[in-house]
């Protein structure tokens, strides 16, 4: 009882970390950068408020779980935002291997069950080839644009982004789990832009 214990706080310990990595994404507000827990904290809500635009098959309950765990290998490799460079960091086998090593030693500390669940959860949602998965991950990438429709633009102007790239890099995978939301949210993104 006293190592599962050990165990568990020790990973809960690490977990806390994930307060202190900065995102590129501002807050609605714009006054500061939110970090990477406050996103996953975001994320959940944002799951229980759009459920009814998940498909019929989804668990709103994984996906929750799924959205509180997915950056937590952050902790180690930052945030890669989307939009930086040229959009390839985010998604580089330099990138995904770096996250691999974090999730092997962050889900490492829990006991054996317990890192098998949650980091099955982080596969599943890294994979994104399940209904809960292709869910999550559209809302995570609907929160960035939202977080720039009410911060004046955000990372956008930061980054140079083009409505094209925003289509193409975030467009696609929101409409993949939510084509309602992608149809509300291009519209008001487009107004943005043009």
């Amino acid at each position: 009882m006293s190592d599962r214990l050990d165990r568990q706080f020790a990973f809960l310990d690490e977990a806390d970390r994930l307060k202190s990595v900065l995102r590129a994404t501002t807050l609605c507000d714009g006054s500061r950068r939110e970090n990477s827990a406050e996103h996953s904290w975001h994320l959940a809500l944002y799951a229980l408020a759009l459920a009814d635009h998940a498909a019929p098959d989804v668990s709103i309950d994984r996906v929750i779980r799924m959205l509180i765990l997915h950056d937590l290998v952050e902790i180690d490799v930052g945030d890669v935002p989307i939009h930086s460079a040229n959009g390839t960091a985010h998604a580089s086998a330099q990138t995904q291997a770096a996250e691999q090593r974090a999730a092997d030693r962050i889900f490492g500390l829990l006991p054996p069950d317990l890192a098998a669940q949650f980091r099955a959860l982080w596969d599943e949602f890294e994979a994104a080839e399940t209904a809960d998965a292709v869910f999550a991950k559209s809302l995570d990438r609907v929160q960035p644009v939202m977080a720039n429709l009410a911060s004046g633009g955000g990372t956008w102007t930061t980054y140079n982004v083009t409505f094209d790239q925003l289509d193409s890099r975030v467009g696609a995978k929101i409409a993949r789990g939510a084509p309602r939301l992608w149809d509300w949210v291009r519209d008001r993104a487009r107004a943005w832009f043009d």
